[in-house]
């Protein structure tokens, strides 16, 4: 290389301007390209900051070819700033293959920390947040979907999903179907963040839904989603008696369907039904 490029990964606003970073707005400046989701969107972002930086396309269907000439030109010890439409790249946006690509060929890959939706929604939720889980966006089809809130129902820790407008309501409705708690259950829903019409609610899966079909407004813009995690039995006994729940399903399965003979067997031994069938599908992975 003729002098040290740099691969930088720049978080950007996700809403309010206001909210980038001195150093943000330095390295875009500084560097000799910036390789962003949507130049249309980002060019606004540059001019708004008077930063006249080249910008170039990098996107989630990059080819391979459009990959390799960012590395090119990192190769040949220039340096590029990678940002998204909004908050910090690669989480549930664009980056990772030339992320990877980079730190295998000795280039170095310097993080420029700025906002995040993930983080923003999860201090203000009210809902513990020393243990928590990043699902992204759930499965567009909701049967899908469900399969995977299934798998979820009894994860203890917070699980934080991103949900579009177009499914909030069906998403929410299938949280309130699969989870046995939802109507106990809390969910923090954090609709355009740091934007002007940002709103919030926190209240259990069941009330939401009643909060998104009050008003039109409540299911436009982008969402996140921070749910609370399970409560866990935690005691021996409790387990003992999953695991008994367990071995009668699995003489069950020899006449039934999974799912009738975990229903028959939560019903014999009074377990949770959607503890049972999470604890069943590790069976057949």
């Amino acid at each position: 290389m003729d002098k040290e490029a740099k691969l930088y990964i720049v978080a950007t606003p996700i809403g309010n301007l206001e909210d980038i970073s001195a150093r943000a707005i330095a390295v875009l400046r500084e560097v000799d390209l910036v390789a962003a989701e949507d130049t249309r969107h980002s060019a606004k972002l540059m001019q708004h900051f008077a930063i006249t930086t080249p910008l170039t396309s990098h996107h989630d269907f990059s080819s391979d070819t459009e990959i390799q000439r960012l590395l090119d030109e990192l190769a040949a010890g220039k340096s590029i700033a990678l940002i998204s439409d909004a908050g910090t790249p690669l989480i549930s946006d664009p980056g990772y293959p030339l992320v990877a690509k980079a730190r295998a060929l000795g280039i170095q890959v310097l993080p420029v920390p700025g906002p995040s939706a993930v983080i923003a929604a999860l201090s203000v939720a009210g809902i513990a947040c020393d243990s928590f889980r990043f699902e992204g966006f759930l499965p567009a089809k909701s049967s899908q979907r469900c399969k995977r809130l299934q798998q979820l129902a009894v994860e203890s820790s917070t699980l934080v999903f991103y949900e579009s407008p177009h499914r909030i309501a069906a998403s929410l409705a299938d949280m309130a179907s699969v989870l046995t708690d939802s109507s106990s259950r809390r969910i923090f829903i954090a609709r355009e963040l740091t934007k002007k019409f940002e709103s919030h609610f926190l209240g259990s899966v069941d009330e939401s839904i009643a909060w998104v079909q009050a008003d039109d407004n409540n299911s436009r813009g982008e969402f996140v989603l921070v749910l609370e995690g399970a409560q866990q039995a935690g005691d021996d006994e409790k387990v003992a008696e999953l695991r008994r729940a367990r071995a009668v399903a699995r003489l069950l399965l020899q006449d039934l369907s999974t799912k009738r003979a975990v229903a028959l067997a939560a019903e014999i031994t009074g377990v949770r039904k959607n503890a049972l069938y999470t604890l069943m599908l590790e069976d057949e992975d």
